[in-house]
């Protein structure tokens, strides 16, 4: 957790202001609504999830303020802090009802964070490696649980981009949650 939380500060550290605007691969969201998504609403409702209870992802999320990469500190403190502490064998209630060890809510943490992060880095063109192990930790749990029936038009992913097993992990892990690996922001250069 903490490299992705770090690697995902870095991400968010190196956009520039003039970047806000630029379109990112999640469809309909650009940079500043993305970078939103994950300060606004990921962060606080990873904090709810990492003490055992159920968070509202359909609330809105908080506003961003003007420096963003330190507001991503501030927020992202406590959820280290908590998962530090936690107990991951501790049964939780998931969707449905059914119980899973809470350390099931830390992969779909990783897996957000990672994802988001090489969002956020494509759609302003960074060059940078981004940490392939969150990457396969990502693909290795999200392979358990993201059904057929989650995927598609009006639903939280599009369909599975085909990409060679061969591939980086980051343009495997682009593909499976039907994004093109291959894609370029059309404003991100310099």
């Amino acid at each position: 957790m903490d490299r992705a939380v770090t690697q995902m500060g870095e991400v968010i550290a190196a956009i520039r202001p003039e970047q806000a605007t630029l379109p990112t691969p999640c469809t309909d969201w650009d940079v500043r609504a993305l970078v939103r998504h994950v300060i606004g609403q990921d962060l606080p409702n990873f904090l709810v999830s990492v003490r055992g209870e159920m968070a509202d992802w359909t609330a809105p999320p908080e506003e961003l303020g003007p420096d963003w990469a330190a507001q991503f500190q501030t927020a992202a403190a406590p959820v280290l802090d908590t998962w530090r502490c936690a107990d991951l064998d501790r049964p939780v209630s998931g969707p449905g009802g059914r119980e899973a060890p809470l350390r099931s809510r830390a992969d779909q943490q990783l897996t957000e964070l990672a994802m988001h992060a090489w969002d956020l880095a494509r759609a302003t063109g960074q060059d940078r490696e981004l940490d392939p192990h969150i990457a396969e930790h990502g693909l290795a749990w999200s392979h358990t649980v993201l059904r057929p029936e989650f995927r598609g038009p009006d639903k939280a992913f599009g369909h599975e981009v085909p990409v060679p097993a061969d591939a980086p992990a980051y343009e495997r892990l682009a593909g499976w949650f039907g994004r093109d690996p291959k894609w370029k922001s059309p404003g991100a250069a310099g």
